[in-house]
């Protein structure tokens, strides 16, 4: 974006900016995105914020609990199979 393509924006009263429609929809930023604002040598960065923390899988491993005995694989296709299906219907 060169000099004169630059798109502008004022601050509120409140502190608050608008950005403008097409960074928006560029970004697929819509109401109620979380940005994180940070302050860097080139000015303010905006960036949008994960909607879950970073994890990893041993930190999630065996957290959901299961009662009962342990699920096949094939159990566990089945399973997916047909909730996949009834999402599918709705």
């Amino acid at each position: 974006m060169g000099v004169h393509d630059r798109l502008t924006t004022v601050i509120s009263t409140k502190g608050q900016v608008i950005l403008p429609k097409a960074i928006r929809d560029q970004l697929q930023w819509g109401a109620g995105t979380r940005l994180t604002v940070e302050n860097t040598p080139e000015g303010v960065l905006l960036k949008s914020t994960p909607v879950f923390a970073a994890s990893s899988i041993d930190a999630l491993f065996g957290s959901m609990r299961h009662d009962g005995p342990a699920l096949s694989i094939d159990d566990m296709s089945a399973a997916i199979a047909q909730e996949a299906e009834r999402r599918a219907r709705d």
